[in-house]
């Protein structure tokens, strides 16, 4: 694989970028492979990326029905923050985090991170004891987040109206290392990575079948024939249920759309990410100038990767309180994803009663920013049985009691 570099732009503009060769392979799925991941999104390119090179794995097969990336990595709003309540959240999201920090420079691929900082806005007393809670918890975790005051609300974002009368501001949990990076080039720079480890990347491939011999999975049946394998990941977000019922066995999820637009480019006007749970709204300013509003799941199971008018009016109705002047801008696009939600609004990364078949899924709203943590606990524990950063997301904890609740922290489709 080349390395890409300033030196080799400027190679190749001198030989009119004629030297430049595909970002990873498309071969066709061979009879047998170690690992199958099913999903091509982050989560599941970030696994196969840290099983080669944390483990050594690289006999792996990343199959996608669709194209790379085209779920819910390329549908989402981008925030990228750690400032979780409970210690297992905490500790998941601050990895991945930091792997973000120097994604670039392990992938030789910009992902285009931007720390610029996520504000979480409270607006109701609820919300003021809430957050001073999660910031002393975010203390003893070892992640550096505060309260701040609305006068400090207002130093970060010049734009927004702190005396709403409905909703004022009343300070905010500011994490100052948070912020965003390009979701399309983090499924990109992973791809490049693990093709160029000798995995292979199978697109327009889908999934009709989960092959078992006994208790143990053996391999899957797609649309470009039968696969065998030693072990199966499956990362598909939205779709989890689906594919674990093919192989025999039930998640405590649910799916539904989760919905966001961009509006006309503006000029600068936010360097900051705020989020505004009563008012069930996010909103950044991306490069181009776009103004990127993200709002609440739908209130009904549904598969669905289409906008509705209704809940996009209800989002940016509510977000006109906060900042009036998006009362004033036009929209340019809209769209939906399909988000998995679980009963404690944490993910689930876990063995199943099928040996050899580890899922990862559940993770709500919050799956683009776990991408890279979310891979390293995955490949942990598909190469070891067992990984730290996992144990506390098992399948099981349902039927144990022992729920991560992150009602509050997991944002505001939550």
């Amino acid at each position: 694989m080349k390395r890409y570099s300033a030196f080799a732009v400027a190679r190749e503009a001198l030989r009119y970028n004629t030297g430049w060769g595909r970002a990873w392979r498309s071969p066709e799925p061979k009879k047998h492979y170690d690992v199958i991941i099913v999903g091509a999104g982050g989560h599941g390119l970030a696994t196969a990326y840290y099983l080669g090179k944390n483990f050594g794995i690289t006999n792996v097969a990343i199959i996608e029905k669709g194209w790379l990336g085209g779920g819910n990595t390329g549908r989402n709003t981008t925030i990228i923050r750690s400032n979780y309540l409970q210690d297992p959240s905490a500790a998941i999201y601050e990895k991945a985090r930091s792997l973000y920090e120097d994604m670039s420079q392990d992938l030789n691929y910009n992902v285009m991170f931007s720390p610029r900082g996520v504000i979480m806005l409270a607006q109701t007393e609820h919300e003021v004891r809430g957050y001073k809670r999660t910031a002393h918890a975010n203390a003893l975790q070892g992640v550096p987040t505060e309260w701040i005051t609305p006068a400090r609300v207002k130093e970060l974002v010049p734009i927004i109206n702190l005396a709403g009368p409905r909703y004022p501001v009343l300070g905010g949990l500011w994490q100052e290392r948070g912020g965003t990076a390009r979701h399309d080039a983090v499924a990109w720079g992973y791809a490049r990575a693990c093709s160029d480890m000798g995995m292979d990347i199978i697109q327009k491939c889908e999934v009709t079948g989960v092959r078992r011999d006994g208790d143990r999975v053996v391999g899957v049946d797609t649309t470009k024939g039968a696969i065998d394998c030693n072990k199966i990941g499956m990362v598909v977000a939205g779709n989890c249920s689906a594919l674990s019922d093919m192989a025999g066995f039930r998640l405590p999820v649910e799916s539904v759309a989760l919905q966001a637009l961009v509006s006309e480019p503006i000029k600068p006007c936010m360097d900051v990410v705020v989020m505004a749970n009563t008012v069930h709204g996010y909103m950044s300013q991306s490069d181009k100038g776009e103004m990127v509003i993200g709002g609440g799941t739908d209130a009904f199971n549904n598969y669905t990767q289409r906008g509705s008018f209704h809940h996009i009016e209800e989002t940016v109705r509510a977000l006109v309180e906060t900042f009036p002047m998006v009362s004033r801008l036009k929209m340019l696009r809209q769209w939906g994803g399909i988000v998995d939600v679980t009963g404690d609004r944490s993910p689930i990364i876990s063995a199943t009663p099928v040996e050899g078949c580890f899922v990862n899924c559940g993770w709500g709203t919050g799956g683009f920013k776990a991408i890279p943590g979310s891979g390293w606990a995955m490949a942990e524990l598909m190469a070891k049985g067992t990984a730290p950063l996992a144990e506390e997301f098992s399948m099981t904890r349902f039927r144990e009691g022992k729920f991560i609740d992150e009602s509050v922290a997991a944002g505001v489709a939550h």
